[in-house]
């Protein structure tokens, strides 16, 4: 009696847990339950240790356009610093250098450059009469002045050094300029709009450079200054027998 006691009030649970082997119950119906639940999600027969065991698939490159803002800004930027060059045992120099001129990093790259490109040379800076025109000239600090007397430039009193078009550099102003030509207009005749003042010009000899009017530097870089009287009023022969004039805005 007491044994059929015992097997009527077994949890019918807790024999579908621990069933025989024909059953149910143990590894086999969780492998069951696990191949339901992968047919249910679209997963065919494979179970869910298959499918994790499959390689994800790597996502995609990012566009050129958005790698490429990625990337920090080349070195010769004008946001570059010193810390962004590798300038080894000139550090030191380089950064006693800025705050000694008081530059910008590009302001002293600019400076040191000036200095080894036009060595011998010193920078002029002038303009017109008003100040609407400004510029900057690298020359020798003793001019050569031409003086010409062909029909304007005896008018208007054209005496000027000629420089080649790399030493010039117009700060402001181009708005302001206007041009006067005339014959062959191979000469560009350049002078402010407001205040009539030529400062420079584009002269007919030399038409890859520049003529500049030495009263119109700003004082303090001209050490001597040499003029000689151009034959203009005559200017094909003057300009065969000169040996040099022609060569004045080369490099």
């Amino acid at each position: 009696m007491r044994r059929t006691r015992s097997a009527v009030v077994t949890d019918p649970r807790e024999q579908r847990r621990s069933g025989p082997s024909g059953g149910l119950g143990g590894s086999e119906s969780r492998a069951r339950r696990s191949g339901s639940r992968a047919r249910a999600g679209g997963g065919g027969g494979a179970t869910g240790s298959q499918r994790s065991a499959k390689p994800r698939p790597k996502p995609p490159p990012p566009p050129a356009q958005e790698a490429a803002a990625e990337e920090p800004p080349p070195a010769d930027t004008p946001a570059a610093s010193v810390s962004a060059l590798d300038l080894g045992e000139q550090r030191e120099r380089w950064e006693t250098l800025q705050k000694r001129q008081r530059l910008s990093f590009e302001g002293t790259a600019k400076l040191l450059l000036d200095t080894f490109e036009y060595q011998g040379l010193v920078k002029h800076t002038g303009g017109c009469h008003c100040g609407a025109v400004r510029f900057e000239v690298w020359a020798s600090a003793d001019l050569h002045i031409f003086d010409c007397n062909c029909s304007i430039c005896k008018k208007k009193q054209n005496r000027h050094f000629i420089v080649p078009a790399s030493r010039f550099k117009l700060l402001k102003g181009a708005e302001s300029i206007t041009t006067y030509t005339f014959n062959t207009h191979k000469a560009q005749h350049t002078f402010c709009k407001r205040c009539g003042v030529q400062s420079f010009y584009t002269p007919r000899s030399n038409p890859g450079g520049f003529g500049i009017a030495p009263h119109c530097l700003d004082e303090g870089t001209v050490r001597s200054v040499v003029t000689e009287e151009f034959n203009g009023s005559d200017w094909e022969r003057a300009m065969k027998e000169h040996k040099t004039i022609k060569n004045m805005s080369k490099e």
